[in-house]
């Protein structure tokens, strides 16, 4: 650290005036200023603010301060300057050309002033600090950038939508929204993303990894914006509402029972759904993988609602009652078959004789009716 130190006060930020600037001012040998003076002493002062300088070309320089005055320009460009040095150290932003480079990583950089502010990154040295919060930044322009987090400003703007950022380099990466543009692709699975934050949101799909947790219930989601939208579970707050039907809901998916579109489809069977999710599930009927086992007597099952279905065998609860008759059932699908009690209906038929019944008959009962 104490080589890189010493290697950054050997850099000096400007050069010397250009003799041939110095020989543009006319010097009276008669004047009384025209004397040698010692180190310290400082003759020359400024007619507007009172500042001292040592030599009359500084006071010249200095002069200009207070005219607004900026008597050289860029020919490429025409940014103007107050002095000839700084035109000089602004003309290699012009040129490729990078003469100043890195003794530590070789990184080059067109000026000498921007080298030494690099050289820092190299130091464990932080010499700016926030006034606010203490945070201490090894750039200035990092510090600047930081400041906003206090002040709220969002001071660069989309000339599109409009919509204001806080660093020039979010808006910078904001842009590609406005285009067909997909710069940032997935190295496993290939799809292509706007913005790189949503590359990096992307890549957890590829993981077991769930970062996100709930202070809750400790339920676990691999995006921050899954996690955001569980956390409505816990409240009473009903944010999504229905145009059609006017009814609230913690989460959007309610709209897609209003539409007859299904456009989820299984590639084995072909039966379409209306949600990705309820697909998902779907394909595990065509496995014989079983993923749900119940606690309490090891039983599997392929699909959760099926598991949570049979739960009620352990628990004696009957939760499903028949509005006509007031009779209890564990499984929907029972009480379902029930209903046909009360409306005389028989939708099951004998395919011998092509009787009708009202519940479903089993093979063995059929043969025996007919015996």
């Amino acid at each position: 650290i104490l080589q890189v130190k010493d290697h950054i006060e050997s850099i000096p930020l400007q050069p010397d005036p250009d003799p041939e600037e110095e020989s543009d001012v006319k010097i009276d040998e008669g004047d009384v200023n025209v004397r040698r003076c010692d180190s310290s002493e400082k003759p020359f002062s400024c007619p507007e603010c009172g500042k001292t300088f040592k030599k009359k070309w500084d006071l010249k320089i200095h002069k200009v301060v207070h005219t607004g005055e900026r008597p050289f320009s860029c020919d490429v460009c025409g940014k103007k300057f107050l002095q000839k040095a700084h035109l000089r150290s602004h003309m290699v932003v012009h040129s490729e050309e990078r003469p100043f480079g890195c003794s530590f990583c070789g990184k080059r950089f067109k000026r000498r002033d921007i080298l030494k502010l690099h050289m820092v990154v190299h130091t464990e040295e932080k010499p700016f600090s926030c006034d606010v919060c203490g945070e201490r930044f090894k750039r200035q322009k990092i510090l600047k950038e930081h400041m906003v987090v206090h002040t709220g400003d969002r001071p660069f703007s989309c000339d599109v939508c409009g919509k204001r950022f806080k660093r020039q380099k979010i808006l910078k990466e904001h842009m590609v929204v406005h285009t067909e543009e997909k710069p940032f692709s997935c190295d496993i699975c290939g799809k292509r993303f706007k913005l790189q934050n949503a590359l990096k949101s992307h890549m957890v799909i590829h993981t077991e990894e769930k970062p996100f947790s709930c202070d809750v219930c400790g339920k676990r989601f691999k995006r921050q914006k899954f996690l955001k939208e569980h956390m409505v579970v816990h409240t009473e707050e009903k944010p999504f509402s229905c145009d059609i039907c006017g009814k609230k809901f913690k989460r959007r998916l309610h709209m897609v029972v209003h539409s007859e579109e299904r456009p989820f489809t299984c590639d084995v069977c072909g039966k379409s759904f209306k949600l990705q999710k309820i697909l998902k599930a779907h394909m595990v009927v065509h496995t014989e993988e079983k993923l749900f086992s119940c606690d309490v007597c090891g039983k599997r099952f392929k699909l959760q609602k099926i598991l949570k279905a049979h739960m009620v065998v352990h628990t004696g609860e009957r939760p499903f009652i028949c509005d006509v008759c007031g009779k209890r059932f564990k499984l929907q699908k029972i009480l379902k078959v029930h209903m046909v009690v009360h409306t005389g209906e028989r939708p099951f038929s004998c395919d011998i004789c092509g009787k009708k019944f009202k519940l479903r008959m089993s093979k063995k009962k059929k043969k025996n009716l007919h015996q």
